[in-house]
């Protein structure tokens, strides 16, 4: 009799959990925690804004009245989400600052963090989002790939990072950085050994950070996104210098998290100061907690499931 009482119970357990876009505490803030509305009016930075996660998070904020500053490398386009994120905020352009510049050039820092206080006279949040996916087994890669990803995904990221934390410390604001990770940062994702490699080596940095900031009220967030629909694809490395996947932006798959959807739980992550946030559609959220929680359990299984074409099937949703 217990028995028939609780199948209807792990019935609807069953259907919550493989409706889940997001782990617990990022669900909990999502439907009890603060309101992304409690972001307004604050300044916040994003670096990749001018597609993909970038572009989907810098809509949801301009919706709730952050006052945004856009960067990347494609000033037109850039100037699109701009357009759009006037339009879906209902406020004046001259709260959103479109301010092009490549990442990997850490000279430019400062003056970037420089023409962001003369326009807006304060930062709060920097969103580190810029970044390049890879597809290449580990054998294949030149060294000089890695080279080139790690600057893009890793130093680039990590020095402008540090110009914005002195401007906090200076200022003594509580400020707050996100981060976007991936699903490779939790785990070693095959046939992408650059990438997987950059993403711990974020989270390394940051979880260094967050121990060093100690008592201060400064924040972290770090954003494990699996598959999310965008044109990564475009510009991904392969294993050879010089050389990226190429090929057009694919068809939206209904395993792949739409980019806003995705840049909303980031905004209810960063409204409620999630250190972590693993935001996914299934399974790939279910394959976090397996590599986390049973990780000697998940390197002896998951191997067997993923050679090259199911681990591009994977990452395509």
């Amino acid at each position: 009799m217990l028995i028939l009482l609780l199948l209807p119970v792990f019935g609807l357990f069953i259907w919550w959990w493989y409706h889940l876009d997001c782990d617990l505490e990022t669900y909990i803030a999502l439907k009890f925690g603060r309101s992304i509305d409690t972001l307004q009016g604050k300044t916040i930075w994003i670096t990749g804004a001018s597609s993909g996660i970038g572009e989907g998070l810098a809509y949801v904020l301009a919706s709730v009245g952050c006052k945004l500053v856009l960067s990347a490398t494609n000033e037109s386009k850039l100037q699109d989400v701009a357009k759009r994120c006037v339009s879906i905020g209902k406020y004046d352009s001259k709260n959103v600052l479109v301010l092009p510049f490549n990442i990997t050039d850490s000279e430019c820092h400062q003056k970037m963090l420089d023409k962001v206080l003369q326009h807006f006279n304060k930062l709060d949040i920097l969103i580190n989002n810029a970044g390049r996916s890879q597809r290449a087994s580990f054998i294949q890669i030149e060294p000089e790939v890695d080279k080139q990803l790690f600057d893009i995904n890793v130093f680039g990221l990590v020095n402008l990072t540090r110009v914005v934390l002195r401007y906090f410390f200076e200022q003594n604001i509580d400020g707050q950085f996100g981060v976007t990770s991936s699903t490779a940062g939790l785990l070693g994702v095959p046939f992408s050994a650059s990438y997987t490699g950059s993403k711990h080596a974020l989270h390394g940095y940051f979880e260094c950070l967050r121990t060093e900031l100690g008592r201060r009220t400064i924040s972290i967030t770090m954003f494990c996104v699996g598959p999310v629909f965008s044109n990564l694809l475009e510009k991904a490395f392969t294993g050879e210098t010089g050389k990226v996947v190429g090929g057009k932006q694919p068809v939206q798959s209904s395993r792949k998290l739409s980019s806003e959807r995705c840049g909303y739980l980031m905004a209810v992550a960063l409204a409620n100061r999630i250190d972590q946030s693993w935001i996914s559609l299934q399974p790939v959220l279910t394959i976090h907690y397996l590599a986390v929680y049973f990780p000697q359990i998940f390197r002896k299984v998951f191997p067997f499931f993923f050679n090259e074409k199911r681990s591009q099937e994977f990452r395509d949703g």
